[in-house]
This record gives structure tokens, C-alpha cells and sequence, in this order.
């Protein structure tokens, strides 16, 4: 009764301490730091407006702005991108819009062009695609408000314009492209009364299509009679949309409109990160909670059952069913620390674990405490890049380290294969993908430049840090096992067919990724329908409920291995938890199919690319989660048991 009360005690202290991190994890969910210095402007004041590249949802191929024949500056200047943002597909580029602060302007004509049969073919394409203009100013990203039907609900913001849109005329069923060749602007700022300086807060746009018209020849001077500034006439619909068409003139004109706003200048990106659904993602807290609580009662059962057994005197209470578990895992003493086969290969996907495990754990707290702002575009793949590279160090480390218990002595080439087999991999993939993209000539191609960039912080960084940790991990005192290891190995008896290596490794996979199925769905939603994620608070937690669940699963599944007397748990503790990634991989074909509406096959090829990127590294991470738990584990009750 004492046991039970002081673990019901410790239970309790365990579920408060969980409330106690998720009202703090809320309180943190979308707090974030600005990133970059606030500008004030006068009225008067010229504001840059920036053109980014266009984007689809369709075709997950981005191109730059200018790849169509909208109205160009007198120069275009690229402007400084980061690694991030190169690798991303940003292209931010100057534009022909001149926006004066506080200035509001009506019908400014951009400029008037004749398509020819080419650039008309290449507007209805990115029309037929779904394309979208992002635009940039005071780095706040161009958003369209769409107003929901019911009105107590917040005004959703969609990220760019459409190129145009598909149509009939009435009464005939010929479809048509027509394109949004007039834009109503509205900036918004925030006025500072001491100063009459203001801060801009909001960048929106409405966009609409409509067939300019003028009286005579066409000059600098012509006044439009569909648009114009001194009768007030301002365009409010597409009733009169203008059609694309070869050999059709096209006039682009544009209004700016300036609001002031209550919004401060440090809360501007508050609307852009609204998130309207917290109660799925408690839900999916929550239940992953559930999962966690159940795990954790196994778990301490099997501790109590296997390591505290000798207080309760279980020789004489225990029924001949536990003698005979008991007898199970005792059974294998001489031959559960034998190194298993292909040790090499497990060290060095260890090793990578672990150095995937320090980058997303930095990064996420990085994130958490708002320092990888989204105003900083390309600032969270950078931050991840650099990370990686300079966790090599431990990656090194822990490969050698594990290396060394197996009697290994050649720790140089385990620091090498640790150094390039994963990397190697993923380049390997990246670099296929990356080539077509390049055959599409998207602006999404990682250029030369930039990719040999990524070789040189691989060898340059990575390599020789992963060495440094393997030097220094071999240098320790060897691990030194609890038990004896017997010369001849031991024959496992034959086993149940619940406890098939295949059928529990799959078992093992489903915990730990219901516990974060949710989540994901919201994260390839952010990525692949190019809509804002900012809640890391959740992630967070998410990530630490993944890493108890895949300890805590592998730990179990472990100790019915070892009972039925197969000691061959080296593989299988890593594949246990890491088959994880194989449900993620099977969940991202199913969100292909019934969320995505990608048609191309490169775009298809695009998405299974790096989706298998991204469930590889899964796999790694979840497994090194799993084998270390297992490690801990079998190290734990073979030390505190006496072995006769």
C-alpha cells in the first residue's frame, strides 16, 4: 500500500507539472520577436515596393516575377538573399510601383502592353495553374483579406494575388483566361501623434480584371474613361474583365490607399499568424497525452515488476506464470550486450540521430522563444543548415562512443561514414530533384553557386567536426556492459507470432506517429499549400510527447522481446520507434491525394522527393530515440539484478 500511494503521489506531481507546462507552452505559442529594425516614414516618403516570385499550389514550381511580361522597372536590381531564402525559390526583385507615404493615389497607369502569341500563351498557362504575385513591402508580404461568410469569425488572409482567373461569358461555354490587370492597394500604418512619423502595419491588395478603355491614340497623357482620378471614377468589379489574347493590348493600373491602424508596429504580424483552430491542436495534445499516461503505467510496471521485486519478497508470492517471465529476460544475461550484426551501419545512424536530434531541439527552442521571426524570410532553413553542420560534433561522439563498446578499433572510418552516409543520401535525392527543376526552369533551382556552397559547409564544417567528436569520443574509457557476454551464443527458442521481428518493429511505428499526426497534418499544410505556421509553442510540446512515446514503446516492446529470450535487440529497439516514418510516409501519399491538386508528373516526382527526404530523416531521429531508451534499459535491470 505504501508503494502504491507514493506512486499515485508521484503521478499526481508528474500530471501538475504537465498543466503547469501547457499554460506556459500557450502563453508562448505565437509570441515572436520582430527580427528586423522598424522604419519610420514622413508623409511624403517613397516606399519600395518589392515583387517576389510567383507561386501555385498546383504545381509547387516557383518562378520569378518578371519570367512574365508584367511591366518591368527601368533596371531590375536583385535584392541580397540568404541561404534560406535561395534555397525556398525567393527571387525578390524591384517593381515599377511608386508609393508615397500617406500619399493615396487613384488609377496610376503602370504601363499598357500588346501581348504577342507567346506571352499570351504564358499568362494563360500560370492562369490555368493558379499562379499567385507576392510582393514585399517594408517586408511585410502582399495578403488578400478574405471575410467569412458568418460574421463573428476573423478575416483570413491569403498570401498574393492570383495571375487571373478561368471564365465564360454568358450564355457561352468557351472558357476564357482573363487577367487582374488592376490592383487596389492598402497600406496600413501606425501613427506615432509626438512625431507625425508612421510605421506600416499592413500590406493588402484587392485585385480586379477589367478591360481599360480611352478616347483617341494612346499617349503619356491619355486619360482612361474606365478609371479615372479627376471624375473620381474608380474601379469597384470585374464586370468588364480584360481577356488575354494575342495581339490584345493589356493596361495596368494600380490605387493606394492608406489606413490607420491601432495595430502596433511589433504585434503587424498578428494577423498574417491568427490561428482560429486551437482547440484541434489541444485535442491532438490531449490525446497524445492519453498515449503517453498509458505508456508511462506500463513502463513503471515493468520497473517495479523486474528491479523491485526482491521488496515485496516475490519469491514466495509470485505464481508460476511471473517465475517464468521473470526466468525469460534472466535467461539471456550472457548474450543480450553480444554486438549485433552490421554494428558499423547502427553506430553511424546513431551518431546521425543524434545530430539531427541537437538540431531540431535548438532550433525548436530557438523558435519557442521567438528569435526565428517569419519576417526574416529563409531564417528557419538557415538556422537548421548551420545547426546541423556544427552538431556534427556530437554526431562523431556518439558513433564512436557506441563504436568502441563493440570492440571496434578503426574509428576514423566510422567517422567518415557517420560524416557522409546520410548527407550523402539526402544530396544524392536534392540533387535529382533539383535537376528537374532546373528542366523546368523554375526559379525554385538551387543555383550553382549555392549548392557548392552547401558541399563546402558539408566538407569544410560538418566533416571535420564529425572527426573532432569521433577523436574524442574514442579517446574515452570503453562502456563497460553490466553482464558477462558468453563465448557461444545462445539459441533462441521459437517465437509466438506476435513477437515476429516484422509484426511488433510495425507495432511500434503507430504510437509515436499518432502522436503527432495532427501536427503534421498542419505542417505540410503550411508547406505545401503555402499558408503560415507559427505555432511552435505546440510543435514543441508535440516533440517532446514524441520523443516519451518512442522511448517509452520501444522500452516496452523491448521487455517482451527479452522475456520470450531473444536478445537480438540492438536492430530492432532503432527500427521500433523508427518505423514511425513509415506511417508518415504512407500519411503525406494520403494528404497527396486528398488535399493536394497537383497534376504535373515533375511536381508529383517534387513532392515524393522530399516528403522521402523528410520521412528518412524521421526514421533516423525516432530510431535513435528508441535505441538509446532500450540501451538505458537493458543496462538498467541486468545491472541491478544478480545473476546466479
Amino acid at each position: 500500500m505504501e508503494y502504491r500511494s507514493r506512486s499515485i503521489h508521484k503521478s499526481t506531481s508528474i500530471m501538475i507539472s504537465a498543466i503547469l507546462f501547457l499554460f506556459l507552452i500557450h502563453t508562448s505559442h505565437c509570441f515572436y520577436l520582430p527580427g528586423v529594425a522598424p522604419e519610420d516614414f514622413q508623409k511624403g516618403d517613397p516606399l519600395k515596393v518589392k515583387v517576389n516570385k510567383l507561386t501555385s499550389i498546383k504545381t509547387q514550381l516557383p518562378y520569378s516575377y518578371y519570367s512574365l511580361p508584367f511591366c518591368p522597372p527601368k533596371k531590375i536590381v536583385d535584392s541580397a538573399e540568404n541561404l534560406g531564402e535561395v534555397l525556398r525559390g525567393d527571387r525578390i526583385e524591384n517593381s515599377p510601383y511608386v508609393f508615397k507615404m500617406r500619399e493615396p493615389q487613384m488609377c496610376s497607369v503602370l504601363c499598357r502592353i500588346t501581348l504577342d502569341a507567346k506571352a499570351a500563351k504564358q499568362f494563360q498557362e500560370k492562369i490555368d495553374d493558379e499562379y499567385r504575385v507576392n510582393m514585399i513591402l517594408d517586408n511585410l508580404p502582399l495578403v488578400v483579406p478574405i471575410r467569412r461568410l458568418d460574421q463573428g469569425s476573423p478575416t483570413v488572409y491569403q498570401l498574393g494575388y492570383h495571375v487571373g482567373l478561368k471564365g465564360q461569358y454568358t450564355g457561352s461555354k468557351e472558357e476564357k483566361f482573363f487577367i487582374h490587370n488592376h490592383l487596389a492597394f492598402t497600406v496600413k500604418y501606425h501613427r506615432d501623434p509626438q512625431t507625425d512619423s508612421a510605421r506600416i502595419v499592413g500590406f493588402e491588395v484587392k485585385p480586379y480584371s477589367i478591360k481599360h478603355e480611352y478616347e483617341g491614340k494612346w499617349s503619356e497623357n491619355t486619360r482612361l474613361t474606365t478609371c479615372d482620378p479627376h471624375t473620381k471614377h474608380t474601379v469597384v468589379n470585374s464586370n468588364t474583365p480584360q481577356e488575354v489574347e494575342a495581339n490584345k493590348e493589356i493596361i495596368f493600373t494600380y490605387d493606394v490607399e492608406y489606413q490607420e491602424s491601432d495595430v502596433k508596429w511589433a504585434s503587424r504580424w498578428d494577423a498574417y499568424l491568427l490561428m482560429s483552430d486551437d482547440q484541434i491542436h489541444w485535442f491532438s495534445i490531449v490525446n497524445s497525452l492519453m498515449i503517453v499516461l498509458f505508456l508511462s503505467g506500463m513502463v513503471a510496471m515493468i520497473m517495479l515488476r523486474t528491479l523491485y521485486r526482491d521488496i515485496s519478497k516475490y519469491n514466495e508470492l509470485e505464481t508460476q506464470e511471473e517465475a517464468q517471465e521473470e526466468t525469460g529476460w534472466k535467461l539471456v544475461h550472457g548474450d543480450v550486450f553480444r554486438p549485433p550484426s552490421n554494428s558499423d551501419l547502427l553506430c553511424v545512424y546513431v551518431g546521425t540521430g543524434i545530430q539531427f536530434l541537437g538540431m531540431v531541439l535548438v532550433t525548436m527552442i530557438f523558435a519557442v522563444f521567438g528569435f526565428l521571426s517569419p519576417s526574416n524570410r529563409g531564417g528557419l532553413m538557415t538556422a537548421m543548415l548551420l545547426l546541423w553542420v556544427f552538431m556534427g560534433i556530437f554526431a562523431g561522439y556518439a558513433s564512436s562512443r557506441l563504436y568502441k563498446m563493440f570492440k571496434g578499433t578503426e574509428w576514423k572510418k566510422i567517422s567518415l561514414k557517420t560524416a557522409c552516409l546520410f548527407p550523402g543520401i539526402v544530396f544524392a535525392i536534392f540533387f535529382v530533384l533539383n535537376a528537374l527543376i532546373w528542366g523546368q526552369k523554375s526559379s525554385g533551382a538551387v543555383p550553382f553557386g549555392t549548392m557548392f556552397a552547401l558541399v563546402v559547409m558539408w566538407f569544410g564544417i560538418s566533416v571535420p567536426l564529425v572527426f573532432v567528436g569521433g577523436y574524442i569520443g574514442f579517446k574515452k574509457p570503453a562502456i563497460e556492459d553490466p553482464v558477462k557476454t558468453n563465448k557461444i551464443p545462445r539459441q533462441i527458442p521459437e517465437q509466438a507470432w506476435y513477437m515476429n521481428p516484422i509484426f511488433s518493429i510495425l507495432i511500434g511505428g503507430i504510437l509515436p506517429f499518432g502522436a503527432v499526426f495532427i501536427e503534421l497534418f498542419f505542417i505540410l499544410t503550411s508547406i505545401w499549400l503555402n499558408q503560415f505556421y507559427y505555432i511552435f509553442g505546440f510543435l514543441f510540446l508535440v516533440f517532446i510527447i514524441l520523443l516519451i512515446t518512442c522511448a517509452e514503446i520501444t522500452i516496452v516492446l523491448c521487455y517482451f522481446q527479452l522475456c520470450s529470450e531473444d536478445y537480438l535487440w540492438w536492430w530492432r529497439s532503432y527500427l521500433t520507434s523508427g518505423s514511425s516514418a513509415l506511417y508518415l510516409f504512407l500519411y503525406a501519399t494520403f494528404y497527396f491525394f486528398t488535399k493536394l491538386e497537383i497534376t504535373k508528373l515533375v511536381s508529383g516526382m517534387l513532392y515524393f522527393g522530399y516528403m522521402l527526404i523528410a520521412s528518412y530523416a524521421f526514421f533516423v531521429l525516432t530510431g535513435t530515440i528508441g535505441f538509446y531508451a532500450c540501451f538505458w534499459f537493458t543496462r538498467l535491470i541486468y545491472s541491478s539484478v544478480k545473476i546466479d
